[in-house]
């Protein structure tokens, strides 16, 4: 009795050991290939003006001034990554060419403040530490020697081109390079602002979702015209299908894990092993850090994963509230309501930290536009094959126009309920944590109610609350006054308790100011009040506590 009560605990303490000998190699195998990702490049002494001979890697987000790109550039014999800014009215630049120019460099600076967004690091991480601006004149030369995923991207290129130069009204263009082929770089700032108010982002940008749906054509296809013992091979070309989908789209970091993910798990079903959720996402996790650690940081890398282990955990227990599902189309309908909703609740704590915002609209409006989300994804696809083979029919240019507009209207619709989009609210990280504690014990109340679970929610739910009001607390003890720098714009802020004053000394920045300076620090500091007040236009200074302050940035 004794021996075997010593050897069960021998084998409880082999056990325990080898757990945590695993769990300290993966940490210090992942410090280690995080070391050598952040590994960066010599940076350059480079003169603010310099003649750059440059490469397109990649096309970003244009704004009212800018268009920009990733570029790959040459000052001399130095070679450096950089975001390049081109004035708007300059001609599209593409990958067929090599590019030379007259452009302002600056390495991006960090934040004034701890609140505000800090482009620096995030460019660091992406191994980029220099921006170049041009407004002159820009000189090019035909390339002979573009890489194969250069000639893809130039023919992805191209096909934006071709939907740009289609028949359809321009949100109706910019919706289809957006959603089939992750282009949002020319999207106008109010479609944008409406689906971010809408709860529907996700809707726009290439997720999982799309990656599923593509891959379910391809295998339905597959399926429809193949006998029914080919459907191993069935599932391999559909896997192989998605993959050259990702890799004409440009391969971005959302489209990647979708790839992985999907691919794991049909790994599983193609070994005939039971597919396991959990494996499949952890699996696809590592293999998208060993290639680069930096996606940790990455907010859709988090998002991501964390959508797909709230549907794990709390569809099921979501889904038996819903009517009986004894039809397909009710099964269809009601699944995909309720993994949205189960999604939306995982996600909603790093949301609101990252983003400070939420709108009680976004359940209902997923609750109409996401069932129907698979048809305009098919849609969608179909529209962009029919572009890019130059079969642009005029018939399904005007049924496709006459639907995306259909679909913009009823989600503008939804963004104008300005009454449940509450904005700058504030979130840190211990709060975030215990706002995962709620979810998590959440889902043992919607699997059964009764005393223990409902007890155990709202313990977390008060703890919740003890640990904001506590936060709260803190923060309106403080009184700060700060000067913020917006361009040439000078802003002087007075904090005292819950309460604070911007004093601008123009109304030409106002919008900008108030969506990079003001709401940030309101979110940031918990304010409850704000008030914007005016510098009389003589003013040349401001004097606070017996220290000058000029009213125009250095």
């Amino acid at each position: 009795m004794l021996i075997s009560g010593l050897h069960f605990l021998k084998n409880q303490l082999v056990f325990k050991l080898k757990n945590g000998f695993l769990i300290t190699l993966f940490f210090g195998l992942g410090i280690s290939f995080h070391f050598y990702n952040s590994l960066n490049e010599e940076k350059f002494n480079l003169k603010t003006n310099e003649t750059i001979v440059f490469k397109v890697s990649k096309k970003l987000n244009s704004n009212e001034k800018y268009k920009k790109y990733e570029v790959r550039a040459q000052v001399r014999e130095k070679s450096f990554d950089a975001v390049l800014s081109v004035v708007r009215d300059q001609k599209e630049l593409d990958f067929n060419h090599y590019y030379r120019a007259k452009a302002y460099v600056v390495q991006p600076k960090s934040p004034e403040h701890d609140f505000q967004f800090d482009y620096s690091k995030y460019l660091h991480r992406k191994n980029i530490d220099y921006q170049c601006f041009i407004n002159g004149e820009i000189s090019s030369a035909t390339r002979s020697d573009l890489s194969f995923s250069e000639k893809i991207k130039q023919n992805r290129l191209e096909i934006l081109q071709q939907i740009n130069d289609s028949e359809m009204n321009f949100r109706s263009r910019e919706f289809l390079k957006g959603i089939i082929l992750a282009d949002r770089t020319e999207i106008d700032s109010e479609t944008v602002q409406d689906f971010n108010r809408s709860g529907l982002v996700h809707f726009l940008a290439i997720s999982g979702t799309h990656i599923v749906v593509i891959f379910g054509m391809f295998y339905f296809l597959m399926m429809r015209f193949s006998p029914v013992q080919f459907k191993k091979y069935a599932i391999v070309i559909s896997l192989i299908f998605i993959w050259i989908f990702g890799v004409f789209i440009g391969f971005g970091n959302s489209v990647v894990r979708s790839c992985i993910m999907i691919s794991v798990y049909f790994i599983y079903v193609l070994l005939q092993r039971k597919p396991d959720l959990l494996h499949s996402v952890g699996l696809s996790a590592m293999i998208i850090l060993v290639i680069d650690t930096q996606q940790i940081f990455d907010v859709g890398f988090q998002l991501s994963f964390l959508a797909v282990l709230g549907i794990y955990w709390l569809n099921q227990p979501i889904l038996k509230y819903f009517p009986r599902q004894d039809h397909y189309f009710k099964k269809l309908i009601y699944n995909t309501v309720s993994i949205s909703i189960a999604a939306q609740l995982a996600t909603l704590p790093l949301v609101l930290y990252y983003f400070h915002q939420f709108s009680l609209i976004s359940i209902l409006a997923n609750f109409f536009i996401v069932p129907f989300s698979e048809l305009i994804i098919i849609f969608s696809f179909l529209m962009t094959a029919l572009i890019g083979f130059n079969l642009d029919f005029e018939i399904f240019n005007l049924i496709y126009d006459f639907v995306i507009q259909y679909l913009l209207k009823i989600i503008h619709w939804f963004a104008g309920f300005d009454s449940v989009f509450f904005e700058n609210i504030p979130l840190n990280l211990t709060e975030v944590f215990a706002l995962f504690a709620v979810v998590f014990f959440l889902r043992f109340v919607l699997e059964e109610f009764n005393l223990k679970n409902s007890s155990n929610l709202s313990l977390t739910i008060f703890t919740f609350l003890i640990i904001r009001i506590t936060f709260n607390l803190i923060e309106y003890q403080k009184d700060e006054f700060l000067v913020h720098h917006y361009k040439k714009e000078t802003v002087f802020s007075v904090k005292k308790g819950d309460r604070v004053e911007f004093w601008l000394n123009s109304e030409q920045e106002k919008s900008k100011i108030l969506q990079y300076v003001i709401n940030p620090y309101q979110s940031s500091r918990r304010i409850k009040n704000v008030e914007l007040k005016h510098i009389p236009a003589s003013a040349k200074m401001v004097i606070f506590n017996g220290k000058s302050f000029p009213l125009e940035s250095p």
